[in-house]
């Protein structure tokens, strides 16, 4: 079976490319793909992956046929598709001991064991330190900011080292990564990666990201504008959204406030060119699908 995890990062689309996911049901369905509810999955997940990651062991016999059995309740599936941003760590944690998402090796390394005879698929979205730390602390309650980071120097947060890990821990599994600032941008292609659907095949939500950050005025002329005159391509579909973002998007939206201890626009400035760097280092690693607008 094609199994397929979202893992994050934390604060980056907060479930709603599952929801998008989730609204192609009867499509998927007629091609064999899966995308349950996150009830479904998520503790019977949590529960089997850190008693692997904690033991170090293989999963039980039948462990894996008993953990899809609960999940997909008799379905018929040969892809299925589970999301959880907190997977490999919930926000308090990723800075844990100084370190950036430590409990990585741990958790990749107990799914790639629990679905070994699978063909496993790592979906990761990545995001500006600049606006990662400070979303990330927001969720964390009862903390001075000097204690989440651990000693961390936000400098040195770098996204292609801990995809060079993942790939390193899940030597066969397929990792796709995308930047969360190009979401908008990008977000039905996410659902055809995910869901491993053709271009041809039509899809519901498409537009599900754009929407919540575009007025209501910019999305009809710009629905309007797509119903006549379709786009050639995705490439044409994209200059086209942007266009209207461009015009149309929402700036209380779209416009982070960065209040943090020490956080400078020269400080946004470094981590910003940073993480171009990182990107494009991620864009040149075998084995790694980097999806752009």
């Amino acid at each position: 079976m094609q199994i397929v995890f979202h893992i994050g990062a934390n604060c980056t689309d907060d479930d709603r490319l599952l929801k998008s996911l989730m609204k192609n049901a009867d499509t998927f369905d007629a091609h064999g793909v899966r995308v349950p509810g996150p009830g479904r999955y998520r503790k019977l997940m949590r529960d089997a992956i850190n008693g692997l990651s904690s033991s170090g062991g293989n999963p039980a016999p039948g462990a894996r046929e008993e953990l899809l059995d609960a999940v997909l309740e008799g379905a018929p599936a040969s892809r299925l598709v589970m999301s959880n941003a907190s997977f490999v760590c919930v926000p308090p944690r990723v800075f844990l001991d100084g370190g950036f998402f430590p409990q990585a090796e741990g958790k990749i390394g107990a799914l790639t064991r629990l679905f070994a005879g699978d063909e496993l698929e790592i979906a990761l979205a990545v995001m500006n330190p600049a606006t990662f730390v400070p979303a990330l602390y927001e969720r964390v309650q009862n903390e001075d900011f000097a204690t989440f980071m651990n000693g961390v120097d936000p400098r040195e947060i770098r996204w292609a080292p801990y995809v060079e890990r993942i790939r390193a821990i899940a030597p066969n599994a397929g990792i796709t990564v995308w930047c969360n600032e190009d979401t908008p941008l990008i977000w039905g292609q996410l659902i055809r990666e995910l869901s491993g659907l053709d271009p041809f095949t039509p899809i519901l939500g498409g537009f599900d990201l754009v929407a919540t950050i575009m007025s209501t005025e910019g999305m009809k002329r710009m629905l309007a504008y797509l119903k006549s005159n379709p786009p050639q391509n995705e490439d044409h579909k994209r200059r086209i959204i942007a266009a209207f973002l461009d015009k149309f998007a929402l700036a209380d939206v779209v416009e982070e406030e960065l209040n943090l201890p020490g956080w400078t626009h020269e400080l946004v400035d470094d981590l910003t060119a940073a993480y171009e760097e990182d990107v494009y280092e991620i864009s040149r690693m075998e084995g790694v699908t980097l999806i752009t607008p």
